[in-house]
């Protein structure tokens, strides 16, 4: 009875240890309201902690704001819980080569704006590389992307659907960024593994 004991114990132990080793790698940007300090701000809006997330909601100028990663990737997953209000555009910006003037023509843009005028590059699409139809809306909810960029090979997966498997060489390497342009964003966990 004491091996039958032990013996489960150890299985039970090693399967923790297969999950441990599983989360190997992954770096963490955001964790909650931790986070802030990995990131450099480019732009007005009010980033800030808040009931365990990053938070903006505000944009005076009505530019796009961004945080922007203090370090560089070139082949990487990113994992994202955002939750975004209807109104919301915002985004994950990858590759950028420019960290001081991030965008759509100097970043690839996974996008969060459920009411784009042009949905086909709206939420779940890379602006300007990469369509979605029908576009998913992620308002009002929290949702979780998963950003994979391999040499020329960009995978995006919004809240378990794949939204965007494409080519493009155009951008190679590049802190990330997180966007926001109106309404509210929130970002609790993003993290990252180089591949």
């Amino acid at each position: 009875m004491k091996k039958t004991i032990v013996a489960a114990a150890v299985a039970i132990g090693l399967a923790g240890c297969g999950s441990m080793q599983s989360q190997s790698g992954w770096t963490t940007l955001v964790d909650g309201a931790r986070g802030m300090e990995n990131f450099n701000k480019v732009g007005n809006s009010n980033w800030r902690a808040e009931d365990g997330a990053i938070v903006a909601d505000r944009n005076p100028d009505k530019t796009p704001s961004y945080l922007v990663s203090k370090s560089s990737y070139k082949d990487f997953v990113i994992r994202a819980e955002f939750w975004a209000s209807d109104d919301a555009n915002s985004g994950v910006f990858v590759r950028c080569k420019d960290p001081s003037n991030p965008g759509d023509e100097t970043c690839y843009e996974v996008n969060i704006f459920d009411q784009r005028p042009d949905p086909t590059y709206g939420t779940g699409a890379i602006v300007k590389v990469a369509k979605v139809v029908p576009m998913p809306k992620a308002g009002g909810k929290w949702n979780t992307y998963e950003i994979t960029a391999q040499g020329d090979h960009l995978v995006v997966v919004l809240n378990g659907q794949q939204t965007v498997d494409v080519r493009d060489a155009k951008l190679s390497q590049g802190p990330i960024g997180l966007q926001h342009g109106q309404g509210t964003i929130k970002w609790r966990k993003v993290e990252i593994k180089p591949l």
